[in-house]
């Protein structure tokens, strides 16, 4: 018997990067339960609903990368072409747009919503704090 196991001590197991890639791909399949992949290989269905998460936000699993680095999707600054921008008259009855400012790591991203369109910003919003 291992000296960790007759201690109580569970040892860490370590996965590779390809087979956390083959996962989260699988993960991805339509109608396809992450639990039921999770079990199959037996881990933790938390551990694999990180492994989604954190390929949604880095990226695919890069086999050739280095250890210890990762690529950061979300940080990286990705241009939308806008409209112009439309200044309502105090007499035009408009609303104010909505304006949101986002920071983050000494940079500000100053966006402006027209207020008609909140569902819209709301969505857009959810879809970038993920």
């Amino acid at each position: 018997m291992d000296s960790l196991e007759a201690s109580g001590r569970r040892r860490r197991r370590r996965h590779s990067a390809e087979f956390k890639a083959e996962l989260v791909t699988s993960c991805r399949q339509p109608d396809v339960s992450l639990a039921a992949i999770a079990m199959d290989h037996g881990i933790n269905p938390n551990l694999l609903r990180r492994w989604v998460i954190e390929h949604e936000r880095l990226g695919h699993h890069e086999l050739a990368q280095a250890p210890g680095v990762q690529r950061d999707v979300a940080a990286q600054f990705i241009a939308l072409p806008l409209p112009e921008p439309q200044t309502a008259s105090p007499t035009s009855g408009h609303a104010e747009d909505i304006v949101i400012d986002l920071r983050h790591n000494g940079l500000t991203a100053s966006i402006r919503w027209p207020m008609a369109r909140a569902d819209r910003c709301a969505t857009w919003l959810r879809d970038v704090m993920r």
